[in-house]
């Protein structure tokens, strides 16, 4: 009773005490709190925003994206609402050409990637964690790491006069993460391409059929992805140099920018599902990536503070692997500071820290690996207007190169340890 009283004591004094804070309620950050939660760790979240957000609209889960949610706890929530692809149609609009990718034989044991809602995933994650736990409207505005070396606790301030202090400190606050910054971490470059993205509805229903379609030109691709038969995702990317570097901002001026720049070379398809926008959904954006030796050479964790997700990896979305090892992260590490948790009896930060090192050991190089695969693949399929570059993306790329990328999907991150096993003996 007393401890209570003093903690209220704290709130009211705009002061709190966590054993870990998790910055960042996206995919990456409640992931993590959820794969925690599942071995006795409580997480606090912050996030900046009023509430979930689902910008986005629709991401492409592969394989070793559902094999996380799986050992998350959440799999069958999304799984009975969509379907799996088992293949995807990608069209050479100069050409007329059709070429036929198979996701099914490039993953031994899945039937193929399936798409669902943002909102959807973040949902079904954020339902398994208990109430008050994701702290909204919480915006940092500064971080300090005390203690010898600076290996914690950590004192988090935030915008509203709140102060935190906290044992560990998990940055899955995004591209531009406050975190990753004061771990050392270089800002993400610019990949030289930019993507809008939307959601298009047809209250009466399409009639697109439920096959993934894709159309590239020199310096462009597109897609629409059916979600259900009145819901299609729908992207597109495109090197900053060609038509759209300066797409405006306002919704409706994106949808106009689209049609009027891009769409006149695509199928009339296209264009009619452009029109269909829900115009909440829409964003542009500039692809920015992290250097993949930026992530091999740098701290990636320091004492009891680390990052996941695109706080540690941004990637272009060219392989569909940014939520999807965003996922990997929050396994894993649950597991290292799980298994720590599990052998102490509780969160020891000597412990910590090794278990850390051994998270940071353990993704370094894929994620790595899948920020340079992804950008590979994006350079080869907006690629040049050489007659050299065309056949490389028509003949190699699409036929060859990339089934053997999509391999990079047949990845399983593991489980996370059960809390009722025993103890590791001296």
């Amino acid at each position: 009773m007393a401890e209570s009283t003093k903690s209220v004591k704290r709130e009211r004094e705009g002061m709190a005490e966590e054993e870990v804070v998790v910055v960042g309620a996206g995919i990456a950050g409640l992931a993590t709190a959820v794969a925690l939660r599942r071995v006795g760790i409580k997480a606090l979240v912050l996030e900046r925003s009023d509430g979930l957000r689902a910008t986005g609209a629709a991401l492409t889960l592969f394989p070793n994206a559902w094999r996380a949610l799986d050992a998350l706890g959440v799999a069958h929530k999304l799984t009975p609402l969509y379907a799996a692809r088992k293949k995807s149609y990608v069209t050479n609009v100069a050409t007329g050409a059709v070429q036929e990718i198979f996701f099914s034989r490039n993953n031994r044991s899945s039937g193929g990637p399936i798409t669902v809602h943002r909102k959807a995933l973040l949902e079904s994650l954020a339902e398994e964690l208990p109430t008050h736990s994701i702290r909204f409207s919480s915006k940092l505005i500064s971080l300090e790491a005390q203690g010898q070396a600076q290996q914690g606790p950590y004192i988090i301030r935030l915008e509203d006069g709140t102060v935190i202090t906290t044992k560990v400190l998990i940055g899955c606050d995004g591209v531009h993460s406050m975190v990753a910054r004061k771990l050392g971490l270089g800002e993400p470059v610019k990949s030289g391409r930019s993507a809008v993205r939307g959601l298009a509805v047809f209250p009466e229903g399409h009639e697109v059929g439920d096959e993934v379609q894709q159309f590239v030109d020199v310096g462009v691709r597109a897609g629409v992805v059916p979600l259900n038969d009145k819901e299609i995702y729908w992207f597109l990317t495109f090197n900053s140099t060609s038509k759209g570097e300066a797409m405006a901002t306002d919704p409706e001026q994106i949808e106009e920018q689209v049609i009027k720049n891009f769409c006149e070379d695509f199928p009339p398809i296209y264009a009619e599902v452009v029109r269909h926008s829900d115009l909440s959904t829409l964003t542009w954006a500039p692809l920015l990536m992290r250097l993949p030796w930026d992530l091999i050479f740098g701290n990636v964790s320091k004492g009891n503070m680390t990052v996941a997700g695109d706080a540690m990896h941004p990637m272009t979305p060219d392989l569909g692997q940014g939520g999807c090892s965003a996922l990997e992260d929050a396994v894993v590490l649950g597991r290292h500071i799980g298994k720590s948790y599990i052998d102490n009896g509780k969160l020891v930060p000597s412990a910590v820290a090794g278990a850390l090192e051994g998270y940071v050991k353990e993704r370094r190089w894929r994620a790595a690996w899948l920020i340079t695969g992804s950008h590979l693949s994006g350079w080869a399929q907006l690629g040049g207007e050489g007659w050299l570059m065309k056949m490389f993306r028509d003949v190699l790329f699409y036929r060859f190169l990339f089934k053997k990328l999509l391999q990079v999907s047949d990845y399983d991150c593991g489980k996370l340890p059960l809390l009722n096993q025993p103890k590791k003996t001296l």
